[in-house]
This record gives structure tokens, C-alpha cells and sequence, in this order.
């Protein structure tokens, strides 16, 4: 009797704590899964399975280096909107950044850096670059962008955050 008794409070506990965990479940709304494609203005809205795809896939590639939005080796230039605007040509858009994610440059675009760099363009070094797709480049670039329309100033807020 004490056997069913305990089951049946560890069976609603395990069901509260799965309605509780499902109340607050983010779920993204259509406008914040609205990202900037190309510099002309033109948007895109990414599907839920492209905004999951995109995490998983920066996180295994670029993870290790850009842990919320910052850049270890450079702390001074982020992954947060204003850096991307900033740079020169600026990567604040989709396909400016699958551009840089193929052949990076410089902050101010003067040169390649694609040698200390991962890209496409030297997949040759960096082994994690050797099997990206156009398409899993599109998804890391919505990744980057969606983040600080979820994690807000956080993303690319440096130490103080990660």
C-alpha cells in the first residue's frame, strides 16, 4: 500500500514538473524569427527547425572561440549587432555574413584572415569547416542574428555575462 501510495505522488510530481516545464517554454514568434537577409533590406523569416539547426550547428563549430556572442581571441570586436554594423563591409545581414563565414577579412575588410580564421575557404586547417553546407552557413549566420533578439544585451556582452 505505502508502494502505490509513493508512486503516485512521484507520477504527479513527474507530471506537474512536465506541465511546469511546458508553460515556459520559449517559443519564438514569427517577427523575432524575422532577420535581415541582405543588405538591400530584404528579410527572411527562419523556420523553427532552421533557428534549432543554426544553434546546434554554432555551437559545435564556432562555440568554442564566440561563447555568446564574443570573441576570445579579439574581446574588443562581438558578435552583438553594433560590431557587425560596424565592420567594414558590414555583416549585419545573412548573406554578409555566409560571405565572411566562406572568406573572412579584417574588421576594416583590408585583408584575408582566412588563414587564422575557420572558413570554408580554409577547411584545409580548420577540419570543422570542411563539411558545411551553403545551407548550414545560413543557418549558423540566422543563429547569430536571432540571438540578441533573444538573449538581448547579453549576447556579445563579454565577461561579465559568460
Amino acid at each position: 500500500m505505502l508502494r502505490k501510495k509513493i508512486f503516485a505522488c512521484l507520477l504527479s510530481l513527474v507530471a506537474y514538473s512536465g506541465w511546469i516545464n511546458s508553460a515556459y517554454a520559449i517559443e519564438l514568434d514569427e517577427s523575432t524569427r524575422t532577420l535581415p537577409l541582405d543588405s538591400s533590406g530584404t528579410t527572411i523569416v527562419f523556420t523553427p527547425e532552421q533557428v534549432k539547426r543554426g544553434k546546434r550547428l554554432f555551437n559545435n563549430t564556432c562555440g568554442t572561440c564566440h561563447t555568446g556572442g564574443i570573441t576570445k581571441t579579439n574581446p574588443n570586436v562581438g558578435l552583438d549587432p553594433e560590431s557587425l554594423s560596424l565592420a567594414s563591409p558590414p555583416r549585419d545581414n545573412i548573406e554578409s555574413l555566409i560571405d565572411y563565414m566562406k572568406d573572412p577579412t579584417s574588421y576594416d575588410g583590408a585583408e584575408s584572415i582566412a588563414e587564422v580564421h575557420p572558413s570554408i575557404k580554409s577547411a584545409d586547417i580548420f577540419p570543422k569547416m570542411r563539411n558545411l553546407t551553403d545551407d548550414d552557413l545560413f543557418s549558423i549566420a540566422g543563429h547569430i542574428l536571432l540571438q540578441p533578439k533573444v538573449a538581448a544585451e547579453k549576447w556579445g556582452g563579454g565577461k561579465i555575462y559568460y
